[in-house]
């Protein structure tokens, strides 16, 4: 663990600082506490200096959890995205096996050479995959804002029916209205 993650943790608004309060916990790293710890079998010794400021507890956290950068992917593209690294990296380890028996004069070599083809095209259809799913559910969810895009007939549909139930809403509003002011105790 290098310098930058014993500093204290920079004041984010947002940062969920996650810990473990230990009064007895000791920096091994800074010479003071860990002179005292090697002379005294202790953490703490007389005039050692300390690291919390006045009227602050000895609560250290080990790690500051601060929000994502971006947004996490929608769950179709997540699972397009792990099954293309899944079949790259199934496609890379059998060429270095095909390398490796080619070099070695292995029988096994002439298959590896034909699956490691094989598994490049489907490789290859995996990242295509990503690219096309996440373009269809762009399209899908209003991502995307262009002419064509089919989330701005659903937006506009989804818009209408509100309007229309508001309107019928108020029509009904009315209606109970006038039939309070003339003293009637139903529409009908």
């Amino acid at each position: 663990m290098g310098t930058a993650e014993r500093r204290e943790a920079p004041e984010v608004a947002r940062a969920q600082v996650t810990g473990h309060p230990d009064p007895g916990l000791i920096d091994r790293d800074d010479p003071v506490t860990a002179a005292g710890t090697a002379a005294s079998g202790t953490g703490t010794r007389a005039g050692e200096r300390t690291r919390e400021a006045p009227g602050q507890s000895a609560y250290r956290p080990l790690w500051v959890e601060e929000p994502a950068r971006r947004r996490r992917l929608p769950d179709p593209v997540r699972t397009a995205a792990v099954r293309a690294v899944l079949l790259i990296a199934v496609t890379l380890l059998q060429a270095m096996v095909a390398f490796l028996c080619t070099m070695a004069g292995s029988w096994l070599a002439f298959p590896m050479v034909i699956s490691s083809v094989v598994s490049t095209i489907a490789a290859t259809w995996g990242a295509l995959d990503v690219w096309v799913t996440r373009q269809v559910w762009n399209q899908r969810h209003g991502v995307v804002s262009v002419p064509s895009s089919t989330a701005r007939a659903l937006r506009r549909e989804r818009r209408l029916a509100r309007r229309r139930a508001r309107v019928a809403e108020r029509a009904q509003g009315r209606i109970r209205r006038r039939g309070a002011a003339a003293g009637q105790l139903s529409h009908s």
